[in-house]
């Protein structure tokens, strides 16, 4: 991680200040619109990958519902997995992590500019707080990125458990579920390298409140992970 990190940082040198200056900035703000913070969120985004020697990949994006009030829910590979999700789509959305990224300087700020969530996986009563009001936000119109698996696999394209509770708040808000299958995100900041790398991200189609209604929480996060796993299996050595 370290190599890349720093090489996206030395190529970006005479923005970094600016933008750490709008970032400390946007994320104690409420009086700056969602659509204008996004925007910084997003420089970071397309600044990093074209610096960092990362092409992103995106299929599938006509897949996001037209109007806003959805969960996107993708396998979790790595820290770049939301960066290259940014890089690529124009829409804003709020994305919950596990409390530990608080304590991170700038990883903390990055979400608050996000209108992100910090949840405590090990406090049940501060995570249901934390889902009730996903929804809650989600049902007046807000986007939301959770990570089913709750950390990343560590084990490249493997999946991990998918957990049911990571979908309460979907049957919650009664809101579209978005599976995002990614792949190779884990090369950019895991391997010690520069060297280009080709990250794809793929949208399926959302899964709706009739269609997964009758289901119980832990079913649709089985039939998301299946559904997730297809398009890993079919495209995983597309630019091996």
């Amino acid at each position: 991680m370290a190599k890349r990190l720093t090489m996206m940082l030395l190529r970006n040198f005479f923005y970094v200040p600016i933008i750490l200056i709008r970032l400390l900035w946007y994320a104690k703000s409420d009086k700056i619109s969602e659509e204008k913070k996004y925007s910084l969120i997003r420089l970071i985004g397309n600044r990093g990958c074209l610096k960092g020697n990362v092409t992103v990949h995106g299929y599938g994006f006509d897949n996001l519902p037209k109007e806003s009030g959805y969960i996107m829910f993708p396998n979790h590979q790595g820290l770049f997995d939301v960066m290259g999700l940014v890089h690529l789509n124009p829409t804003p959305f709020g994305v919950v992590i596990k409390k530990e990224a608080y304590k991170v300087p700038l990883l903390r700020q990055l979400v608050q500019t996000m209108g992100g969530l910090f949840i405590d996986r090990d406090d049940v009563k501060q995570g249901l707080q934390i889902i009730n009001e996903m929804a809650s936000q989600v049902k007046a119109g807000r986007n939301f990125l959770i990570f089913p698996e709750g950390t990343r696999s560590k084990n490249g394209n493997k999946l991990g458990e998918f957990k049911g509770g990571s979908f309460k708040a979907a049957t919650k808000a009664k809101c579209p579920i978005v599976p995002i299958a990614i792949i190779d995100s884990y090369l950019p900041f895991d391997q010690n390298t520069t060297n280009q790398v080709d990250v794809q991200i793929h949208i399926l189609p959302p899964i709706m409140y009739e269609e997964y209604k009758p289901m119980k929480t832990n079913e649709i996060a089985d039939y998301v992970k299946e559904k997730i796993q297809k398009v890993i299996t079919e495209n995983e050595h597309n630019f091996n």
